[in-house]
């Protein structure tokens, strides 16, 4: 397989660091996403990104000229969605933004509940100190705690910012413990539900991304194609020392589907 992606039906497109970083598009993007349209490859949108709900990715790809259905996004805090509701929780205490706080509560699911069945972590960009100091307070009392994805770092044209693994991390110095799942990707579910509604074969399928221990691991788990890109977290010093087998590696998706 190489950057023409030949007998490719569909690609699963991580955002941050391959289609955009930042406020900005990656240069090539937009005429990568009208090549797969002209070529009749079907693209989604993936992101573990959890700090935003699907209106608002929406809202910023619609931004950013990118017009999409809600359908064609999938986010790491649809697969903690699920999670929740095999496991019959419905009352959380969550660290967690507004836009992710609406889309558990829309589904059922309680975010401030004072006796909670379990602490939820997403990529809080609006934490403060009563989130954390009363999530503590839970797990020191034996609430579990689940997280919804695993990403260290969040990409920025600054450098890298703190995302749930970091606060993974900082829960664990605090109480000890570790979460019972993490949600999103690697998880191949993540992709994998949306791959058999379609009805496709995941070896025709390509997942796009800039990180190598999630989008890579995801799709090397799931058996699709996996592309990396280098216009976000990972370098080829990184896949190197890695020892993952990448399938196709390219600076930017600007130089995918030619």
């Amino acid at each position: 397989m190489d950057a023409k992606l030949e007998n490719v039906d569909a690609v699963f497109l991580d955002l941050d660091g391959t289609i955009y970083l930042g406020g900005e598009l990656i240069p090539g993007a937009l005429e990568f996403l009208q090549r797969c349209d002209d070529q009749g490859v079907k693209r989604y949108f993936l992101s573990n990104n959890s700090s935003k709900s699907v209106k608002q990715y929406q809202e910023k790809l619609s931004s950013l000229n990118i017009p999409c259905e809600k359908n064609e996004i999938l986010l790491s805090t649809h697969d903690l969605l699920s999670w929740l509701a095999k496991n019959n929780i419905t009352k959380t205490w969550a660290i967690a933004t507004q836009g992710m706080r609406e889309m558990m509560e829309e589904a059922g699911i309680s975010t401030r509940d004072e006796n909670p069945q379990y602490v939820v972590l997403g990529y809080d960009t609006e934490i403060d100190y009563e989130k954390i100091s009363t999530a503590s307070i839970h797990m020191h009392r034996g609430v579990p705690l689940v997280a919804s994805h695993p990403d260290m770092v969040c990409p920025s044209p600054d450098g890298g910012l703190p995302d749930v693994g970091a606060y993974l991390a900082m829960l664990k110095v605090t109480t000890g413990k570790d979460p019972v799942h993490i949600s999103g990707k690697p998880n191949p579910g993540m992709i994998m539900h949306k791959i058999e509604e379609l009805g496709l074969d995941p070896a025709r399928c390509a997942m796009v991304g800039d990180r190598l221990y999630t989008d890579m691991e995801m799709a090397i788990r799931a058996g699709c194609v996996s592309v990396l890109v280098l216009s976000g977290e990972a370098t080829l010093a990184d896949l190197d020392s890695s020892g993952k087998s990448v399938d196709v590696v390219v600076n930017s998706v600007d130089e995918l589907l030619r």
